[in-house]
């Protein structure tokens, strides 16, 4: 009452008086959360465990396998979340450890037991290309699981593509083992692609789980475009847009006429024998067991670039082989130095059916508005 009274002489507040003040809110303790509750089961290997810390800062962590081994892991420069970067093992136990000291000063600790899933059976994925090769621009990037995949869209994103420079581009399943990468148009030479398979400690459903993870890395080389056309029996190789040969053919007779559409040249034989009856034809039907030399393949279906010398006459007049792309021995071994996996070959007016797209890569042959749509 008194310091009331005494105040009444200011009429315009001068500040005599004693100003009001707030005080500070006290120190907040601290939250500790680990992702993982006590006890959890199942746990797939791929995710990260993480503790964190929320108003103050975590001290120690530690996680350990049922040896007691301690599982690498990193804090982050705040001191506020922690998360482990040695993977897990699957079906194995872990205990994992963690203390922070809040803002007030106090510790809290909190402990967290777990195991991981045991799956049905795992799977690995394999690549074509392979990690360190240099590839046409017809090239698809290629997936193969070596179980049922039944969780697709799972399985894409652990498969991310990365290039230099970047690419527009999509996946295309052609069966629950394979599935493919490729842009919307043919690669630009010199293109840099990095394939990461992300698929350790991950479910593609039914039980499986990746097996292991990988990086492969490959390079776009030269364009390089071979155009055979069935009419004027000639191929016309480009390299860069630029042509650098042109060579006589003898391409499927009417009986066994050679597809028409895009290929892609898979793989590379310096001698082989072309065995009909590996695709059910048998020698006493028609079939043939011949060996050739510098053979490139285009298909599955057996279509290859090959020598041969017994067609010459023919080759850049008619028709006359089982399917397969005659040329003399001098260009195929031309074809068979210039060319690598990965080159494309268009074939054109061959009276031909349409090449089928899982024949070897006839991936082009999938118009883009359906490629997109993943065909899951």
């Amino acid at each position: 009452m008194l310091i009331a009274g005494c105040s009444g002489g200011d009429a315009g507040g001068s500040g005599a008086g004693t100003p009001s003040s707030t005080a500070p809110p006290p120190p907040k303790p601290v939250t500790l959360t680990l992702a993982l509750n006590d006890g959890a089961a199942d746990v797939s290997p791929g995710l990260p465990v993480i503790a964190t810390a929320a108003d103050g800062k975590l001290t120690e962590v530690k996680l350990t396998n049922a040896d007691g081994k301690v599982v690498e892991g990193k804090l982050n420069a705040e001191g506020t979340q922690w998360n482990n970067i040695e993977p897990l093992g699957y079906s194995k136990a872990y205990k994992l450890t963690a203390t922070a000291t809040g803002e007030d000063g106090k510790t809290q600790t909190k402990t967290s037991s777990f195991t991981t899933v045991k799956p049905r059976t795992l799977t690995y994925v394999s690549t074509n290309p392979m990690d360190g090769t240099t590839i046409g621009v017809g090239q698809p990037l290629a997936f193969y699981f070596d179980e049922p995949v039944a969780d697709k869209v799972a399985a894409e994103s652990m498969l991310e593509i990365t290039t230099e420079p970047k690419v527009e581009g999509a996946f295309y399943w052609f069966n629950k083992k394979e599935v493919h990468w490729r842009p919307k148009e043919f690669w630009a030479a010199g293109t840099k692609i990095t394939m990461h398979v992300k698929v350790y400690g991950k479910h593609v459903g039914d039980g499986i789980y990746g097996q292991e993870d990988r990086i492969i890395k490959t390079t776009v080389g030269d364009a390089v475009i071979h155009e055979a056309d069935g009419q004027t029996h000639q191929v016309v190789t480009k390299v860069n847009g630029q042509v650098v040969r042109t060579m006589p053919t003898s391409m499927g007779k009417p009986a066994d006429a050679t597809p028409v559409g895009t290929y892609v040249l898979m793989e590379k034989h310096s001698h082989m024998i072309m065995d009909s009856t590996t695709y059910g034809l048998a020698l006493e039907n028609g079939g043939y067991r011949t060996p050739v030399d510098w053979a490139y393949r285009m298909s599955n279906s057996g279509i290859f670039f090959h020598g041969a010398p017994w067609s010459i006459g023919d080759q850049g007049r008619r028709n006359v082989s089982h399917g397969c792309l005659n040329l003399s021995p001098e260009n195929a071994k031309w074809v068979f130095d210039n060319s690598k996996q990965g080159d494309v070959v268009i074939v054109r007016n061959s009276g031909g059916p349409a090449l089928e797209p899982w024949d070897g890569f006839g991936d082009w042959q999938v118009p883009w508005e359906t490629w997109v749509k993943g065909n899951r």
